[in-house]
């Protein structure tokens, strides 16, 4: 199970008070949001991109990745809509 894996609702997130809000629909931009976006290393973020890492490995499921990022976005302040 690889490539584009959607989320069964997008999460919305603003990454900086200058940017525009930024849907993310799936595993693969939540993932690129915790590596490149946040910068603290938070137990929230590494379980949020652990678990990212275990739904493209077909481990798991997006909902548990979608949980996971969700609370690593609140964590740091970008979330926006859940």
């Amino acid at each position: 199970m690889t490539g584009l894996i959607r989320f069964e609702r997008p999460v919305v997130v603003q990454l900086s008070r200058r940017s525009s809000e930024r849907v993310v629909f799936d595993v693969n931009d939540a993932a690129a949001i915790l590596l490149r976006d946040l910068h603290h290393a938070t137990d929230k973020r590494r379980i949020a991109m652990d678990t990212c890492l275990q739904v493209l490995r077909g481990k798991t499921h997006p909902p548990a990745a979608r949980r996971a990022f969700v609370a690593a976005a609140l964590e740091a302040r970008i979330l926006r809509s859940d």
